[in-house]
């Protein structure tokens, strides 16, 4: 942010407080140092018996996830994992997810997390993009493998989280997960060596996974404490699931700040303000529609019994900050930030202008430009390009994708694939995505993954995948199709077909059977031409007709 926005929205949360936990860590921790190992190490010597983390009845402090981080090193290590191995990792909320991530990082080698409602064809992508050393299964997600596509090779050594309730998979080689033994010395790891690689929608092609070097997560926990006015002691409550940024980010924010970070398995609108007050959080962390939900609860005495200070609110339409405020006392904090990049705007506490990026933060350079990648004036819109000043803030790249990073990083600047404008006293405004992807839920969907998985019905002659938007914020999923000849299907055929092959959150809610597509001149489908149609009468919607996704 910009010095004197910064100034407001790390001090608005209250006033007369010290200085701020991240800036001290910014100086405790120079470039050389902002590695996970080192970190563990310094912050466990400074918070001892601190409890860090609270997962169900599971409690670790400061000291203790030092340890554990060595201990699970030590497993990687005596299961032949080497630096640089991948470990895929498909986890719900529980600590073993965080004990195997910390000992990747601790060694070296690099975590690979999994979306867990991924089947089918994005799973095996996954598998065959990233080709593990190592997979860490959660026993009630070990029958997902089943849905990969024969031919994909699996990794050789699977560990297996919790009891398992079926078999599994002929082809995995599984063990529990191992006990505690022996500790690791750390790794000899640098700051821009990937630490993790999130998989993130592909728009024109398969997801990409992003290659996040130790320091960027060292950043997002700089860069989301400062935009959140967090103080050391705070209480980090999330419901987010670990497997996504936002929440991995939420632990370094803990780590780094002195606080302790509480993982709820899941988000549960009607639950969750009697768990914010059960664990005394005082920030916490909404994205798109849940905001809209825990509105939409009846008022209840718990509404205002918490603690929470202050909540992320990336993506909750601007209506809803005032109620929110109002009803919850609770400041919604707008940004924006992407998993190649960073918490790169944020805006004020509360909001000055809610549904806006925010401001800009400090060490990020950013631009408006137009196809040429020539600079455009404020209030003009165009594609927001990014770059940090400090090393390693940003992604490295895609992994094993050498084309399309050096597409999106072109000139030097990261290409966000957003149209933005930045107005002249400094806001920057989303106006809407450059790419072909949706956001459904704070799940960002491929409509080119979605559109193969349609295309392989025997029906299907073409189809389009486009977002509509949801009453609760963000889009649904739309599908407007086209038959083959002398073919026939209802659209809960469609539903149907994708079950098992992608994840239910990119299963299309609306669907469309159309005598032709509207096309261009070179035979491209004009999916601005169906966006602007919008809910049609002749528009099925899956909700409506009470069809229950099965899982």
């Amino acid at each position: 942010m910009e010095s004197s926005v910064h100034a407001q929205s790390g001090g608005a949360v209250g006033d007369g407080i010290p200085t701020p936990a991240w800036a001290r860590v910014v100086t405790l921790f120079p470039p050389s140092d902002r590695i996970l190992s080192t970190i563990l190490t310094r912050q466990a010597e400074r918070y001892g018996d601190r409890v860090l983390l609270v997962a169900g009845e599971t409690r670790w402090t400061f000291a203790q996830a030092a340890a554990i981080a060595a201990a699970s090193a030590q497993a990687l290590v005596d299961a032949g994992i080497k630096p640089g191995d991948r470990v895929a990792l498909m986890c719900s909320n529980r600590p073993e997810f965080l004990q195997v991530y910390l000992g990747c990082a601790w060694l070296g080698a690099i975590a690979v997390p999994i979306n867990t409602a991924l089947r089918g064809f994005q799973l095996s992508h996954i598998f065959r993009n990233s080709r593990p050393a190592l997979l860490v299964v959660e026993a009630q997600f070990a029958g997902a493998i089943d849905s990969v596509e024969a031919g994909v090779e699996l990794p050789p050594r699977t560990w297996i989280i919790g009891a398992a309730d079926e078999a599994f998979d002929a082809r995995l080689s599984a063990v529990p997960l191992p006990a505690f033994g022996a500790s690791a010395p750390a790794g000899a790891v640098r700051p821009g060596d990937t630490v993790a690689i999130l998989y993130t929608s592909g728009t024109t092609g398969p997801a990409k996974g992003v290659c996040c070097p130790q320091a960027q997560l060292f950043w997002w926990g700089i860069y989301s404490a400062r935009a959140l006015g967090i103080r050391e002691g705070d209480v980090l409550f999330t419901t987010l699931p670990l497997f996504h940024t936002n929440a991995l980010n939420a632990f370094y924010q803990a780590l780094l700040n002195g606080c302790t970070y509480v993982l709820e398995p899941k988000f549960s609108a009607s639950g969750f303000w009697t768990a914010a007050q059960r664990h005394k959080a005082t920030v916490g962390y909404l994205l798109g529609a849940m905001a809209s939900m825990l509105l939409a609860q009846p008022e209840t005495t718990n509404d205002k019994t918490h603690r929470l200070r202050v909540a992320l609110g990336g993506g909750v339409p601007p209506q809803i900050h005032a109620p929110f405020l109002q009803r919850f006392g609770v400041p919604l904090v707008d940004g924006y930030g992407s998993t190649e990049t960073n918490f790169v705007f944020a805006g004020t506490i509360p909001s000055d202008r809610p549904g806006t990026m925010g401001y800009l933060a400090d060490g990020i350079e950013a631009r408006i430009v137009d196809e040429n990648d020539s600079a455009l004036p404020d209030g003009e819109a165009g594609e927001l390009v990014l770059r940090a000043s400090e090393p390693f803030a940003f992604a490295t790249g895609y992994f094993g994708m050498p084309e399309k990073t050096v597409e999106a990083w072109r000139n030097l600047w990261f290409h966000s694939g957003d149209r933005v404008v930045r107005d002249a006293d400094g806001h920057y405004r989303f106006i809407d995505r450059m790419k072909d992807s949706i956001r459904r839920r704070g799940e960002n969907v491929s409509s080119w993954e979605v559109e193969q998985t349609i295309q392989s019905h025997p029906a299907v002659a073409a189809c389009a995948i486009y977002p509509l938007p949801s009453e609760l914020g963000e889009d649904e999923v739309a599908a407007a199709i086209l038959l083959e000849p002398g073919r026939s299907l209802e659209p809960v055929d469609i539903v149907r077909h994708c079950e098992g092959h992608i994840a239910y959150f990119a299963i299309p809610r609306y669907v469309r059977i159309l005598s032709q597509l509207p096309l261009t001149e070179n035979g491209k489908i004009k999916k601005g031409v169906l966006r602007d149609e919008g809910v049609t009468a002749d528009t099925w919607d899956r909700e409506a007709a009470g069809v229950k996704l099965r899982r």
